[in-house]
């Protein structure tokens, strides 16, 4: 189904499905992952050159001056692909923090390189995986003309490829939310070294130190000590733009195991005629209509500038928990040939599981649900 998408949407979900399928074969997913960039430069560049780099962004600042609904349907597509690399990191992460907290030359700055292809990432998270103003505790000091960073974050997406990390650090005393800024970071800096992290999607996700990094007061993005709300900001942004990534690999999924359950024949019949194949794949599109409703109407309040942090935590919670749901039960339609390494299906398993706990998992956000019920 359709969230009513506009003429123009159609076509961008189209290009970029014609695109993806020719470039974004199973076999380049399964090379990247072996990759240490991750990533091919030709497939980065020619997305560039495709203007996706620059989807939710003003013209003035080198984008497409596309909607975030525009985004979500192209982050669809990348799902359905599997499509590797740090679009995420750089355009999600990195430039919506930028749009949303950068001065009218930091935008313009910045915005331009990631549309040209410049790779930036976000810095939040530290040992600890927490999504909340308490867990920060890399540190920013003024000293002169510059601030000096030290600390330690984990689950930097990207950040061994990144041109740029926007840092997210303490400048004011205590552990709430208030003192907190945000920073453009040189990668590479002195002081600032980075380690990859295993995982289980094979994404790149890193442990990035910093000792004594200098940063430009000039670097500081928005206001001082007040980082905190655009960071909150960026996670919900973040967290629904994963669930459009969600739904179209749910709805791979969904046709892969239909498509077999057509074709493979056990008892002299097609396994699609046995009504526990049926039921399996009944619940798969219950559960992928739920999720591509909730995320289209997370997207769609975002691009319309409405309040959308009750739909955006329902969204995510329902999305995190259903893509595996719809992962495992296109495991049993497909017997044991689905669970093996060389089918394709572990790769969408793999990285359901990992998007279930980005940018808070299912309880995270039940939490944040009844915070707006007002418990």
């Amino acid at each position: 189904m359709d969230f009513e998408l506009t003429e123009d949407q159609k076509m961008l979900r189209k290009t970029a499905r014609d695109f993806l399928t020719n470039e974004c074969t199973k076999a380049y997913v399964r090379e990247m992952e072996l990759d240490q960039k991750g990533y091919s430069p030709e497939m980065w560049h020619k997305m560039a050159d495709l203007g996706w780099m620059g989807l939710p962004f003003p013209e003035q600042c080198g984008g497409w001056g596309g909607s975030y609904l525009d985004l979500a349907v192209l982050m669809e597509e990348m799902g359905r692909a599997c499509l590797p690399g740090p679009f995420m990191a750089s355009v999600v992460l990195g430039g919506l923090t930028i749009l949303e907290a950068g001065s009218a030359a930091q935008k313009e700055q910045y915005l331009a390189a990631i549309a040209g292809g410049e790779v930036f990432t976000l810095a939040l998270t530290e040992p600890d995986g927490r999504y909340d103003a308490a867990s920060i505790k890399t540190v920013a000091r003024a000293q002169g003309d510059d601030y000096v960073i030290t600390g330690t974050k984990f689950y930097v997406p990207d950040a061994h490829v990144a041109d740029h990390l926007v840092v997210v650090a303490r400048t004011g005393e205590g552990s709430g939310e208030g003192g907190l800024s945000l920073f453009v970071v040189d990668a590479p800096s002195p002081g600032l070294t980075c380690h990859l992290l295993k995982t289980i999607a094979a994404d790149r996700q890193c442990e990035v130190v910093f000792e004594n990094v200098r940063v430009p007061r000039a670097n500081l993005l928005g206001k001082l000590n007040h980082g905190w709300p655009v960071v909150r900001r960026t996670l919900q942004l973040a967290a629904v733009a994963k669930c459009a990534e969600m739904v179209g690999a749910a709805q791979q999924v969904l046709e892969m195991s239909t498509s077999y359950a057509k074709e493979r024949v056990q008892f002299d019949k097609k396994i699609g005629s046995f009504q526990a194949i049926q039921h399996h794949c009944a619940n798969m599109l219950v559960d992928l209509d739920g999720m591509r409703m909730l995320t289209y109407e997370a997207a769609w309040l975002l691009s319309a500038g409405l309040p959308a942090d009750k739909v955006a935590a329902m969204a995510k919670a329902w999305v995190s928990e259903a893509v595996v749901r719809v992962a495992k039960l296109g495991h049993q339609v497909h017997g044991g040939v689905g669970y093996t390494i060389d089918h394709d299906l572990q790769l969408y398993y793999r990285r359901g599981r990992a998007a279930a706990s980005l940018f808070g998992d299912a309880n995270y956000q039940r939490e944040m649900i009844a915070s707006q019920l007002g418990l």
